[in-house]
């Protein structure tokens, strides 16, 4: 009888140790752009009372959400703040992060954006997010643009 070949087992990939990265804290001039950017998009009286709330507990986490969020991705040259806060605007949504959706729909208003085209982003979401998702979305963000569009009496 000829000889059956037996199937071999699969190659099994080997895992090397992971390369442990010498510490990196973020270069000085990222957290410093990160903090620009931080302040032109979401004003100065947002980004100063955060960071009087910060304490021992917050500090690193404000440090990364300034360099890895506004230093880094915010600051890319790939999208204009414009495209950038529509993106925001719908990650916000489909997270259900209506707190920070208040805080960036004044930062859309300041990118540039109108109410119209806030609106437009909603209505988009509205459709890949979920409509209960953009129900609250649509309060929020119409309750910001009265109060940031609406002259003081």
């Amino acid at each position: 009888a000829p000889a059956v070949a037996r199937p071999q087992p699969a190659p099994v990939a080997e895992i090397a140790p992971a390369a442990v990265p010498p510490q990196v804290q973020g270069s000085p001039d990222t957290y410093d752009t990160g903090i620009k950017v931080r302040r032109e998009v979401l004003g100065d009286a947002h980004v100063d009372g955060i960071l009087e709330q910060t304490d021992a507990f917050s500090e690193d986490f404000q440090q990364l959400v300034t360099r890895y969020a506004w230093g880094e991705v915010w600051h890319r040259p790939g999208l204009d703040r414009r495209t950038r806060s529509c993106v925001t605007l719908t990650a916000l949504v489909a997270g259900g992060h209506l707190d920070e959706l208040a805080v960036h729909t004044r930062a859309a208003l300041r990118n540039g954006l109108t109410p119209d085209e806030i609106k437009e982003v909603l209505l988009q979401a509205a459709v890949y997010c979920g409509v209960p998702a953009a129900s609250g979305a649509f309060r929020v963000a119409r309750q910001v643009i009265r109060e940031e569009t609406t002259p003081p009496e």
